[in-house]
């Protein structure tokens, strides 16, 4: 068969007839229901079509009359991206014309743009600048059901939007068991005035939609008994599918990149010492981690006689549909966001499922055809699950959140109108937080201008004002590229098989004794200078060229957000710099660092562990950090992840005690334990 060279935007496996989706029945039932109710509440599997085929029923129907745009929002920018692309393609037009998406530091749009996908949080971002949205004729709120931190402020904008712009349609997609919720929560009023739905429903704020699936039946098998170790028994069952069941590609549920990394690569080896039995594997990732580009791979058509694995997160679980997929394997754990408000401290944890994920998952085996998932856990243990995960809301740092409510002018963010209220303690914190960022005055009111720029700045709180103090500390240059270079949440160095010492001899090259940020500080310099940008560089010393090349378009987005501000972002060359000199300004970076980051602070132990300021948390150097085995007293770390019963910290420098009394007085001496730094 003639192999074609095809243009990277094309996607085989999103080309379906419009005509066949199960959404296309319901074009006229849904365009009266959008015309005639302020809310509509669409109920509709992942696959039905919803997401690409709505906004393009509105848009053919008028909805962009007079300049206005549609919006249809998702909770990852993976989906934004790739569902953008597919309705580019089916409307006929390139991505960034008449449509195009908007995600952190990325916007493909143009004036000419009337779709528009873009992630929830950025829309919020536009509230900042146009309170009413009033560039919007409709806001679609896709996978509202999976209840992201964003999404929950979103569809609480949006309630106090309406009452000022009637003329706004808002359509909210959802899983079937929150559908309900959604509905008592835009027609019956916050402050109780309407005792019952029926009232308003009448009124005709808001109506559910139901669209039925298409899926084929899905066979489900669990294990007899627990397994130890989830990553190799989702590899085994990889290759015992693949040996013994019939054609079509597999789909890999875990919890994150490094799980993902050691699969693809356990899955290399073996195919490389297989043989024949092994050969026809295409093993490919899907995390948020990775570039758009390198994204859109999963959607390509395995090559004829070749069967693709994906190793995704849950972000193939309900915001995209890969075609081809007919099997499925459920580790049974997803990595949630979970807050310490005693410690301040959210750590990425490892948690089982809920039934309603465990579902969802088990639906992307039969899209196409009859398929099976394979869950890796008891039937015992599925029925102990709980039926949903607890609302980001309510177990996430609400510093980011709280501060970009009081920008948009709601103070009393005590009575915003939550869909799910967080806890009081949980506010408090972040109230505590942003008081000792100097983002809040004493009275909780927004600094000007700090507070404003902090909420701004397209980065969280403590990196915002990292950036924000470096012109006092003579360090604006560095601190641009370390917020670019610590913006992925991932690692910035690869390696193959059998390559790792060779990558961490690689990586000390560019090793700074101060730690983990002034190391990527080095490696970025070198990029963009001895480097010249070039890919060979890259490949030589182990670093990820696509993950440079976007901390170089970060860094110059963070840098045009500061010349917006009025601060002097003019760069001097620092070549010739003494050895007196570039320790000065490596002591100035840890100091700007640590004004943003005291809260984040820890003092290693005797025994090697760290211990937070409280002194109840004990933590561990991640093994990709440059102090992973290596002496300091007192450090500032970036983030904290949980694996098994170890909680690591990573992106970790190291700082000196009285910089953090310096740094943030009130919050050292508020009380209790926090009243003396051990």
């Amino acid at each position: 068969m003639a192999e074609f060279s095809l243009d990277s935007s094309f996607i085989p496996a999103l080309h379906k007839p419009a005509a066949l989706l199960p959404v296309a029945r319901y074009r006229d039932q849904l365009l009266y229901v959008i015309e005639t109710f302020p809310v509509t509440i669409v109920i509709g599997q992942t696959g039905s079509g919803k997401t690409t085929q709505i906004p393009q029923f509105l848009e053919r129907a008028g909805w962009c009359a007079d300049g206005k745009i549609i919006g249809v929002t998702q909770p990852r920018r993976v989906a934004a991206t790739t569902v953008a692309l597919r309705v580019a393609d089916e409307v006929g037009c390139e991505v960034g014309k008449e449509v195009g998406y908007s995600i952190r530091f990325e916007d493909v749009t143009s004036s000419a743009t009337r779709i528009k996908f873009l992630t929830d949080g950025l829309l919020i971002r536009e509230a900042l600048v146009d309170p009413l949205l009033s560039r919007y004729s409709v806001i679609m709120v896709d996978e509202a059901h999976e209840r992201s931190i964003s999404t929950d402020i979103l569809l609480g904008l949006l309630k106090k939007i309406r009452r000022k712009r009637p003329d706004l349609r808002i359509i909210i997609s959802s899983a079937t068991l929150q559908a309900e919720d959604f509905l008592d929560f835009f027609t019956i009023s916050s402050e109780g005035k309407a005792t019952t739905r029926t009232a308003d429903a009448e009124e005709g704020v808001a109506k559910i939609v139901s669209l039925e699936g298409r899926t084929f039946p899905i066979d489900i098998l669990h294990l007899a008994a627990p397994t130890e170790n989830y990553v190799d028994k989702a590899i085994d069952t990889v290759f015992d599918i693949h040996t013994h069941e019939g054609p079509g590609d597999i789909l890999v549920f875990l919890t994150g990149r490094e799980e993902i990394d050691t699969a693809m690569r356990a899955v290399s080896e073996k195919v490389s010492q297989g043989g024949d039995q092994y050969a026809g594997f295409q093993a490919l990732p899907l995390y948020a981690g990775l570039s758009s580009e390198e994204q859109m791979h999963v959607f390509d058509k395995a090559p004829e006689g070749r069967r693709k694995v994906v190793f995704s997160t849950n972000i193939a679980e309900a915001s995209i549909t890969i075609d081809g997929i007919v099997f499925v394997v459920d580790c049974g754990f997803v990595k949630l966001r979970a807050y310490n408000p005693r410690t301040g401290i959210e750590t990425l944890t490892a948690t089982p499922v809920s039934k309603a994920s465990a579902s969802q998952r088990a639906g992307r085996a039969g899209r196409t055809k009859p398929g099976k998932c394979f869950r890796l856990f008891t039937e015992d243990d599925f029925h102990n699950l709980p039926e949903a995960n607890t609302p980001e809301i309510q177990r996430s740092n609400l510093a980011p959140i709280v501060l970009q409510l009081k920008a948009l002018g709601i103070d009393n963010v005590v009575r915003f109108d939550y869909l799910s209220s967080p806890p009081s303690e949980f506010m408090s914190k972040a109230l505590e937080l942003l008081y000792s960022l100097g983002a809040l005055d004493e009275y909780a009111k927004l600094t000007r201008p700090l507070g404003l720029r902090m909420a701004e700045l397209a980065v969280e709180p403590m990196m915002a004002k990292t950036l924000l103090s470096a012109p006092s500390y003579g360090c604006l240059s560095e601190m641009l590229t370390i917020s670019a270079m610590t913006s992925f949440g991932g690692s910035i160095w690869f390696y193959h098989d059998g390559e790792q010492k060779a990558m961490e001899r690689s990586r000390r090259k560019f090793a700074a004794d101060e730690g983990d940020h002034l190391t990527l500080l080095n490696a970025y310099s070198a990029f963009v200078t001895k480097g010249k940008k070039e890919a060979r560089f890259c490949h030589e010393n182990h670093i990820n060229y696509k993950t440079m090349t976007q901390a170089v378009s970060i860094r110059a987005q963070l840098k045009r957000y500061l010349e917006r501000f009025g601060v002097d972002t003019s760069e001097s060359l620092a070549s010739h710099q003494g050895e007196s000199e570039l320790k000065l300004k490596a002591e100035n970076i840890r100091r700007c660092l640590t004004s943003g980051y005291f809260a984040h602070a820890a003092r290693m132990q005797p025994d090697g562990t760290f211990r937070n300021v409280e002194g109840d948390m004990t933590m561990h150097a991640h093994p990709s950090s440059l102090l992973f085995n290596r002496k300091a007293d007192w450090v500032i770390f970036h983030e904290v992840m949980e694996t098994g019963d170890k909680t690591f910290i990573r992106d970790i420098t190291k700082i000196e005690k009285g910089w953090l009394l310096e740094a943030a007085p009130e919050f050292y001496k508020l009380s209790d334990k926090r009243a003396e730094l051990p």
